[in-house]
């Protein structure tokens, strides 16, 4: 395949190195300081544009692929309150638009394993739930859209707790679930959640070890939307 990388940072780097690796040809490499360069690009030269950019230049990005019917899949994170005027140009442009939050399967199985404990712990009393997640210090968005997923699964199967917050400090909120969000080298990713009560503890946890998983997930990703139309998420790629 043709793939365009949009967004050509650490992430960026390595999934062009797995994609040359499997045998594909990169169409393009563009980040802040060669943007022009898309004017350039024959768009039926594309088969598929890869986007791990910056939240500030995400939308623009996907924009415009929507608008030159390139499929794109987008793994920024922290430009999600446009998410739905994005879905809403995939569909009027007959267009194709992935994205995920995180694109490790381990983690989309974590996810699917924190979404069956929240249904057990919401008929379970005396235990408070809570998020933790640890990156890198040149992450920009805090929580990270991982720690976000993790906190929609728990929302949508209990029913005691009305929304998310980022704690800073000690304010608490009733009826809420708080994330932490840590930021120490060189940790590519870890995501802890917590039941705490009086009596016992309990935690599940996805730790990365490097970024060689989100990468290849979203080269598997690319390959695999090729001639699909859409909006698309990880539980279509994987049929959860």
């Amino acid at each position: 395949m043709n793939i365009l990388l949009l967004g050509y940072g650490k992430m960026g780097q390595l999934i062009g190195e797995i994609a040359e690796s499997r045998g594909h040809h990169l169409a393009g490499k563009i980040n802040i300081d060669n943007r022009e360069d898309l004017d350039q690009l024959n768009p039926s030269n594309v088969d598929a544009a890869i986007e791990f950019s910056q939240p500030e230049a995400a939308v623009e990005n996907i924009k415009w692929c929507l608008e030159k019917g390139i499929p794109i899949v987008s793994g920024t994170t922290g430009w999600l309150s446009q998410k739905p005027e994005i879905e809403a140009m995939t569909k009027e442009k007959n267009g194709t638009f992935f994205y995920a939050s995180n694109f490790s399967i381990g983690v989309n199985v974590f996810f699917k394993v924190n979404e069956f404990l929240a249904k057990l712990m919401n008929e379970t009393s005396g235990y408070k739930a809570s998020i933790e997640e640890i990156h890198h210090t040149a992450k920009k968005d805090a929580p990270s859209g991982t720690a976000i997923t993790l906190a929609e699964g728990i929302l949508n199967n209990n029913s005691s707790l009305k929304d998310w917050y980022l704690l800073e400090g000690n304010g608490e909120k009733e009826n809420e679930l708080p994330i932490v969000s840590k930021r120490i080298d060189p940790a590519p990713g870890t995501h802890i959640i917590r039941y705490q009560s009086e009596i016992d503890d309990i935690e599940i946890s996805h730790t990365a070890h490097s970024r060689q998983g989100f990468a290849l997930g979203a080269i598997l990703v690319a390959e695999w939307i090729k001639n699909k139309k859409g909006v698309l998420s990880m539980n279509d790629f994987l049929s959860f």
